[in-house]
């Protein structure tokens, strides 16, 4: 069975970005979880060495940046809730003209409270005085447990606190992994966000279109690899949100296969994973398509069962649903697409109990995306290892089977090794039921072959 794929055009849009109080409402959201007379702790990320004094780009802490848009490294927030008044208070380094000639402006302490919205903010030396004072006589701390360094920091000071109670202070004695609660927060974007994503996928669609009509047998995926990042930089994306995969022929089945070294060659297809990042949240797009524009009878039986089955899973996506029952929904297609094709034999209810696809299709069937590729969030795993969580508007994640049949899997016909497809869409519940933002990237094989012949 082949289905119909729709897709709607659009024109590029504007460049969005979060407005400055749509952080300021994350951290009220976050206010609301906590308990009265208790502080929240979150860390921002440090610049990394890559050689010498050359640094890596620097990518903020995601949970900090969440909370705070501020995108500086080193710096800290502390949420202050006492007697039911909330403050937020940044830490940052300090205003530095010789640093700022050599390395760029810094935001400072007085801005940092006009255009971020914080109720107070101090240079990072004075962390030490301030902290313990806001910790006296508080009952409970918040931070991440799994942040090494701001687990150390948090015990440190507490430390600090306790060798004075001999001067009446008094520790917190309940400490609190902030992760759930921020993770559900972030789980769930807002309309805002929803619109940041909905540009990068559309500007991560440009790239994969320019990616078809640039490819050609003899080019090595390295250069196809820099046609998507200067589309997503010309777009305002200006970093890829991951190690593009541009994986030729056989590569494909290797899946994070980031060398792109190797030359393309005809008849063979090329997968691409790529995505940008535009303010912080990422697209995670997949397609593969033939590397001379043309698909072989036996790529394309291959091809279509893969995309029949995305859009069959993703046809189902709504409110209540879950990811084990997409899984289902994915594993009982895929089974009877290879038993169709003499891939796999046998009773279709036998295989389905033995997950006999899964020989072929080695991954999971999609993941929450947003600030990270893979994003945050629980996903309520019961005891067989499948994701019972119920999805509701506004989760944001992405539908990616594929099937996977190397050339040294002398168990298939000749005609089916060296194959591996993935085709990977961003997808939003909404009330209704979900919206695709994956919208002007070629997935079917009508539109991929039309666009790849028509390099003007």
């Amino acid at each position: 069975m082949t289905i119909v794929h729709e897709k709607t055009s659009t024109q590029l849009p504007g460049i969005a970005s979060l407005p400055m109080r749509d952080f300021k409402t994350h951290r009220d959201n976050f206010f609301d979880k906590m308990e009265n007379n208790s502080i929240a702790f979150f860390s921002a990320a440090c610049e990394v060495t890559r050689s010498n004094d050359t640094e890596y780009a620097f990518c903020q802490n995601k949970n900090f940046y969440y909370l705070t848009g501020f995108n500086e490294p080193d710096a800290l927030l502390a949420l202050l809730k006492i007697d039911n008044n909330q403050q937020s208070i940044l830490f940052s380094l300090p205003k530095d003209k010789s640093h700022e000639v050599w390395h760029g402006r810094r935001v400072g302490q007085d801005k940092a409270c006009q255009y971020y919205n914080f109720d107070q903010s101090f240079v990072l030396d004075e962390l030490t005085s301030l902290v313990p004072e806001y910790l006296n006589n508080l009952n409970q701390v918040y931070f991440c447990f799994d942040n090494s360094e701001m687990s150390q920091q948090v015990f440190t000071w507490l430390s600090h606190v306790r060798s004075t109670a001999r001067q009446g202070t008094k520790v917190p004695e309940v400490l609190i992994d902030a992760s759930p609660i921020i993770n559900d927060l972030r789980l769930i974007k807002s309309a805002n966000e929803i619109e940041v994503m909905r540009q990068v996928n559309y500007i991560s669609g440009l790239a994969h279109q320019r990616a078809m009509q640039k490819t050609a047998a003899g080019k090595f995926e390295y250069q196809i690899e820099t046609e998507l990042l200067h589309e997503f930089s010309r777009h305002g994306a200006r970093h890829p949100a991951y190690a593009s995969i541009v994986a030729g022929g056989d590569n494909a089945n290797i899946l994070h296969y980031t060398d792109n070294g190797e030359t393309l060659q005809d008849n063979d297809l090329l997968l691409i994973d790529a995505g940008g990042e535009l303010s912080g949240y990422a697209a995670d797009i997949t397609r593969t398509f033939p590397v001379n524009g043309k698909f072989t009878a036996p790529q394309k039986l291959l091809y279509q069962l893969v995309l029949d089955t995305q859009l069959t899973v993703i046809a189902a996506i709504k409110p209540g649903i879950t990811f084990a029952k997409l899984n289902q929904i994915a594993n009982e297609y895929l089974t009877q697409g290879l038993i169709d094709l003499a891939i796999l034999s046998g009773d279709l209810a036998q295989l389905l109990i033995d997950k006999a696809c899964k020989k072929y299709f080695i991954h999971g069937l999609g993941h929450w995306l947003g600030l990270d590729v893979h994003d945050v969030g629980d996903y309520q795993n019961n005891e067989n290892k499948e994701q019972c969580r119920e999805f509701v508007a506004g989760m944001v994640l992405t539908i990616e089977p594929g099937l996977y049949m190397p050339n040294d899997d002398y168990e298939l016909e000749e005609q089916w090794r060296g194959i591996g497809i993935r085709i990977e869409d961003n997808i939003v519940v909404t009330e209704q039921g979900y919206e695709n933002l994956t919208v002007n990237s070629p997935s079917t094989i009508i539109e991929i072959e039309a666009l790849m012949n028509d390099k003007e």
